[in-house]
């Protein structure tokens, strides 16, 4: 079992509601660190901003100390939190140059109003001189500064509910936080996929009818910047603006978009080539499709061409308007590839 505010919601062991403390009268704390923790690294890296100076992403929560909790004393509630925060930003010019830095957050607590809060703002010791750092100190401390009072929003809405009264047909639930919902659209189409029964050859699954489709993409960037970026876990989080896990070699896993995505890398050619297992979350369980992604180098571009083999029947529109909106597009619109 887990406490309150840690692990899935449906393992909860909270107070009983059985008379023993009525409406929570005596003094009630919850702890809501874990929550608090998970809460305040997505909506940091959500962050991102775009000027003349170049577009800049939160890449990575390095640091987040601290703790959360809500007491409740003679029907009044209490709000106690303080926490310190680092994240890594990623910066690129228009002329395409990336630059790194950090943003700190040291006095995130109950006792300072967002606008006491000191948020400081640096590039990495290698890093020259760049605009984007001004742009980073002029309004991405602004979006740092928003996104911290949308969790203590959150923090005092969502808890706060069940803390007076505790009846059995109110009781209270981990919310799950906020998270940037994401919604396929329609895209451009290539040709008619092949489909055929049977289980895609060469990995496991349940024997369904499957498709296999092609798409061709032309990035502005080098082979060895593309390939970088489909296998780097801190590119991927900055194009998916969200949380990913990204092992970058042979056998490596993955997993992003909220968990919707999923797979292993199974053969990775440096600069040229990578394969892997590729699912969806609504896919039959252990149903894997097989992606190749070929990149090849045009003299300034990169042409990039997709094999995608397995896909289920009937789920290979949004397959392809997936991995053309959610990758190709957005990894142009971010890096300006």
């Amino acid at each position: 079992m887990a406490k309150w505010g840690e692990g899935d919601p449906r393992w909860i062991v909270e107070q009983r509601v059985d008379g023993t403390n009525v409406n929570n009268w005596h003094w009630t704390e919850r702890d809501v660190s874990s929550w608090s923790s998970v809460l305040l690294r997505e909506l940091l890296l959500g962050v991102s901003l775009e000027g003349p100076e170049g577009v800049v992403q939160l890449t990575e929560v390095t640091k987040v100390e601290g703790e959360s909790s809500i007491n409740n004393r003679r029907g009044k509630l209490f709000f106690f939190y303080e926490w310190q925060l680092r994240a890594s930003w990623l910066g690129t010019t228009s002329g395409g140059v990336k630059f790194r830095g950090t943003v700190d957050v040291s006095n995130l607590s109950d006792e300072n109003d967002m606008e006491d809060l000191d948020i400081s703002v640096s590039l990495c010791k290698d890093q020259p001189d760049t605009p984007l750092l001004d742009l980073m100190k002029k309004c991405g401390v602004q979006e740092v500064r928003r996104a911290l009072g949308e969790f203590v929003l959150q923090l005092k809405s969502e808890f706060s509910q069940g803390m007076i009264l505790a009846k059995v047909a109110d009781q209270p639930q981990l919310p799950e936080p906020q998270t940037q919902k994401k919604q396929i659209c329609k895209a451009q189409k290539s040709p008619t996929p092949r489909c055929s029964s049977g289980p895609a050859p060469s990995f496991p699954g349940v024997p369904i009818s499957t498709c296999t489709f092609n798409l061709t993409e032309t990035f502005q960037t080098s082979p060895d910047e593309l390939y970088r970026t489909f296998i780097s876990q801190e590119f991927v989080q900055v194009f998916t603006r969200s949380v990913a896990e990204v092992d970058g070699r042979r056998g490596g896993r993955f997993q992003m978009l909220d968990g919707s995505v999923r797979g292993e890398f199974t053969q990775l050619v440096p600069n040229r080539k990578i394969e892997m297992r590729w699912r969806f979350r609504t896919w039959p369980s252990e149903h894997y499709a097989a992606i190749r992604l070929d990149l090849e180098d045009r003299g300034g571009e990169t042409e990039l061409r997709m094999e995608c083999r397995g896909v289920p029947e009937g789920e290979e529109d949004s397959t392809r308007e997936g991995w053309t909106r959610f990758y190709f597009q957005a990894i142009k619109q971010v890096f300006g590839y």
